[in-house]
């Protein structure tokens, strides 16, 4: 799995990867890394052409069980893509902000509690 810890995921997203959030409406609109572009799991692959496969692509999720098989995906179709370990949960450990300012993690009924 093409899996990166939360700083090197930072690394690339600083560096002008695409940033997918692949969670619910609901977990998006309580806070997501700056910059992602918010596409339900259930739709990514159709909205795949919609992304540029010349960069970097960095999915994530809540806790990397949704993300990881939608990065494993772009990987073996020749994509540079990267699903963040821990998803956002690490994201949010490792003190990196999320938009909104005031926004957090929320659990997704649909998932285990951490």
């Amino acid at each position: 799995m093409p899996e990166v810890g939360a700083a090197e995921a930072k690394q690339i997203i600083d560096a002008g990867s695409q940033v997918i959030d692949v969670r619910t409406d609901v977990e998006y609109a309580a806070g997501h890394i700056p910059g992602a572009r918010h596409i339900p799991f259930a739709d990514v692959q159709r909205e795949s052409r919609s992304f540029d496969k010349g960069k970097p692509i960095v999915i994530y999720c809540r806790a990397g069980n949704r993300s990881g098989p939608a990065a494993d995906a772009f990987a073996a179709s020749g994509w540079d893509a990267h699903s963040i370990e821990g998803g956002v949960l690490s994201w949010t450990d490792a003190g990196f902000a999320l938009e909104p300012e005031d926004g957090t993690v929320v659990e997704n009924p649909n998932m285990p509690p951490r």
